[in-house]
């Protein structure tokens, strides 16, 4: 819950909506209410973390999701939970780090993409480098990103991922053989294997889990025998 939290806060911020209690409850909380203190205390010290970033599409990003999270700054998170409001409960997320002259305020969406990205790329490498489209759908349905929804900063998440992905070769999409009907295999595209690393993305899982990345052995021996 901690992690899904966190990366719903990071999603939200990135248009600098204001978080409202009553959207954590009912969106990511559920039925944990009776910890919901403990969970929003975790994760607003998991996102006060400061880590490395990772290159894509020339943009240093910040992980975590969510495409979500991304910033354009060389760190992890760096960031406070502020409740702005404590009549109605609302929060907002502020950056603790140094930013500096003439650095924008806000991310454009393009930013936005590159985190989505991220977060498929990772996902894929975690699959054994390839993952069924049913599986990324239903991984981005956890993030609160509907690939049949309008998504308020992504649009259209399918055509974002299923054609420009694809056409800026970040995405290779085939469709798999005998299935009826068609189902596609989801694996890293030309550009992704230029402008990144499995190391990186195993960082970037880690951070998300608060785990280390020797924590998946596979993933990260494979990462690691990677020039």
């Amino acid at each position: 819950q901690v992690s899904e939290l966190v990366q719903f806060l990071l999603v939200k911020d990135q248009k600098k909506i204001p978080i409202k209690r009553s959207d954590i409850l009912k969106k990511v909380i559920g039925e944990y209410k009776d910890v919901y203190s403990e969970i929003v205390n975790r994760a607003g010290r998991t996102l006060q973390q400061v880590g490395d970033g990772v290159m894509l599409g020339g943009k240093m990003m910040l992980w975590v999701s969510s495409p979500l999270m991304i910033l354009g700054l060389p760190q992890v998170f760096g960031l406070q939970l502020v409740e702005v409001d404590t009549k109605h409960h609302v929060y907002i997320l502020v950056s603790t780090l140094p930013r500096t002259e003439g650095e924008n305020l806000r991310q454009d969406d393009q930013t936005a993409k590159l985190g989505l990205l991220a977060v498929i790329l990772s996902f894929i490498f975690m699959k054994g480098n390839s993952a069924k489209d049913g599986a990324v759908w239903e991984f981005l349905r956890r993030l609160r990103v509907h690939p049949g929804e309008r998504h308020e900063v992504f649009g259209d998440v399918r055509k974002l991922v299923m054609e420009e992905f694809v056409r800026q070769k970040y995405l290779d999409i085939s469709p798999i053989p005998l299935t009826d009907p068609v189902e596609f295999k989801f694996q890293w595209g030309p550009r992704a294997a230029k402008e990144t690393s499995k190391r990186e993305m195993l960082q970037f899982v880690a951070a998300i889990q608060g785990k280390e990345p020797s924590f998946w052995t596979s993933q990260f021996k494979e990462a690691e025998a990677q020039p």
